[in-house]
């Protein structure tokens, strides 16, 4: 169970924010084209996303209710949106930081990996990041995630295990070391392996060459219907997330927002691209059971539940089981109740089962 390590209470800030439910399909189908190939082969364009109402991520919803929402994160958009989104493996070692676009990401999983540093699963459907990664190669329990998200799998490598479950279902996916590297480039400024890097308007192009699906049958992600947070759990300004070999994150309330800020190693988590500090509305802490596999350090890591948890939105938390339903890892209540997320991105943060959470 997670365990909570200094708690102080705070004001718990609360403002209206005016935001319908997003309505969109929940299924998980096979694709036309799924395994490397030589070279990609010719096909038609893919759905444009719809462009936010706004120009950040973040931004609050206006008070008259949308029309259209984006959704993955209950936000505003101009018009309804069907587009697949792209799910990009992003990596997390002290020689890819700062990462670029993970900003824009809609929904963001951090998870262990070999050599005990964790890696991004970072989605993408609302904004279409210029440059995208370091990307990095995917591991089986990567790949659960991407197939119920219905998403478009983005990668540079593989373990056997997960090639083998990419390929027996058949998933749209792009990687970059066996067929697909036109669809990313080399940076100059990294040394290989951390220099790899893509972009939607890249993923667009593979996604296109290899006539992948461009309907979404993704899953339904539960809104707050009137975007205020519900948690009744104590208020918590500040979270530190301790990973192993003394490597931690960690994230800090800033009420004037109404986001977290996020740091790594005690310091503000940046992107590259624009500088400014990765920030997220929804942040869950998910327990799982983890397993080493093999001499390289792989892991098996439960994606699936149910387990413990923690939930924070607007400077308050509250305990949690989480389950994979319905295509996403969704957080209940201890009466069995959906909790609903605030419009807006969410970060996970899947632990180890035990890990001591500082909690402030």
């Amino acid at each position: 169970m997670l365990k909570i390590v200094s708690p102080k209470k705070l004001r718990s800030l609360a403002f209206l924010i005016g935001c319908s439910l997003l309505l969109t399909t929940a299924c998980s189908s096979s694709e036309t084209a799924a395994v490397p190939s030589a070279s990609p082969a010719g096909g038609g364009g893919v759905t444009q996303a719809a462009k936010p109402a706004t120009a950040t991520a973040e931004s609050p919803a206006p008070t008259a209710a949308a029309a259209f929402h984006f959704p993955l994160t209950g936000l505003p958009a101009d018009r309804e949106v069907k587009s697949r989104p792209y799910m990009v493996m992003v990596e997390n070692a002290p020689q890819a930081r700062p990462q670029s676009g993970l900003d824009q990401a809609d929904i963001v999983y951090e998870i262990l990996a070999e050599g005990e540093i964790t890696r991004f699963v970072s989605v993408f459907q609302s904004h279409e990041p210029a440059v995208i990664g370091p990307v990095r190669s995917i591991r089986p329990y990567f790949v659960e995630i991407g197939d119920a998200l219905d998403a478009v799998i983005v990668h540079a490598g593989w373990s056997q295990d997960a090639m083998d479950m990419m390929a027996g279902r058949n998933l749209a996916h792009l990687d970059e070391v066996y067929g697909d590297g036109a669809y990313y480039w080399r940076s100059t400024e990294r040394k290989a392996p951390h220099n790899l890097y893509t972009s939607v308007a890249k993923i667009k192009q593979g996604a296109a060459a290899h006539k992948f699906r461009t309907d979404w049958n993704g899953p339904l992600v539960t809104f707050a219907a009137d975007a205020q947070s519900k948690l009744t759990g104590a208020a918590v300004h500040y979270v530190q997330i301790p990973y192993l070999m003394g490597y931690f994150v960690s994230y800090e309330y800033d009420a004037a927002s109404g986001l977290y800020k996020r740091s790594m190693e005690g310091k503000p988590h940046l992107d590259k691209e624009t500088g400014g500090q990765l920030t997220t509305t929804n942040l869950l802490v998910l327990e799982s059971k983890h397993q080493v596999v093999d001499k390289e350090g792989r892991r098996d890591v439960d994606v699936f539940g149910p387990n413990k948890g923690v939930i924070f939105q607007k400077g308050k938390s509250q305990a949690i089981t989480w389950e994979r339903k319905n295509g996403l890892l969704r957080a209940f209540s201890a009466d069995g109740k959906e909790v609903p997320l605030l419009p807006g991105s969410t970060w996970v943060q899947i632990v180890p089962e035990g890990t001591a959470l500082k909690m402030e």
